[in-house]
């Protein structure tokens, strides 16, 4: 499994791009808040990546942050969401505010992406219920947010059962930032 490119940047038509990592050209689509903030061609670039094998293809899709690689990851669990669709989620609205819409069951916002009707966002909805854990009060503040879900997220990725990982998330200092925030929870776990 390739997980990660780091190379040059060759080609960028959205949304795909290719990296050139020693004289080997990857071929790779990433939803358009990565390609985005991707550099200019012929510049050094890191990208992130989920590789999927199928009976005709080995294709692989690249993200900017493990936030976005983990939400693609979860979006494929989905019953009827392909890579493409997910890709394409990725690229009509952004992770938290993903997140946002799951936590509220907000149907409008996921059906104004392109592809996604109303069965298939409420399909969504239901299906990620329990997969985003907002953690914190309506009134914090974005960061704040945004580095408790990277936190949960990380704790996720490394196989923490959900329930456990945001009583752990919960339990550290408001505006603990990322890195520190999952040294922290991993201490709390191993008690």
């Amino acid at each position: 499994m390739i997980a990660r490119l780091n190379g040059r940047l060759l080609e960028k038509s959205p949304p795909l791009i290719v990296i050139d990592c020693n004289g080997v050209g990857y071929e790779v689509e990433v939803p358009m808040s990565t390609f985005f903030n991707l550099p200019e061609l012929g510049q050094p670039v890191q990208i992130l990546t989920h590789m999927v094998v199928r009976e005709d293809a080995q294709l692989l899709y690249g993200f900017g942050s493990e936030q976005e690689k983990n939400t693609f990851k979860q979006l494929l669990k989905v019953n009827g969401i392909g890579a493409k669709s997910a890709l394409s989620i990725l690229s009509g609205v952004s992770v938290s505010d993903l997140m946002l819409a799951v936590n509220q069951q907000e149907v409008g916002l996921l059906t104004r992406i392109p592809g996604i009707g109303k069965k298939t966002a409420e399909r969504l909805l239901l299906e990620l219920k329990d997969k985003f854990v907002v953690s914190g009060s309506t009134s914090a503040q974005p960061t704040i947010k945004a580095a408790t879900d990277d936190i949960l997220n990380a704790l996720l990725a490394l196989g923490y059962h959900e329930r456990e990982a945001a009583a752990t998330v919960k339990l550290l200092e408001p505006g603990t930032g990322v890195s520190e925030g999952i040294r922290q929870a991993l201490k709390y776990l191993s008690k």
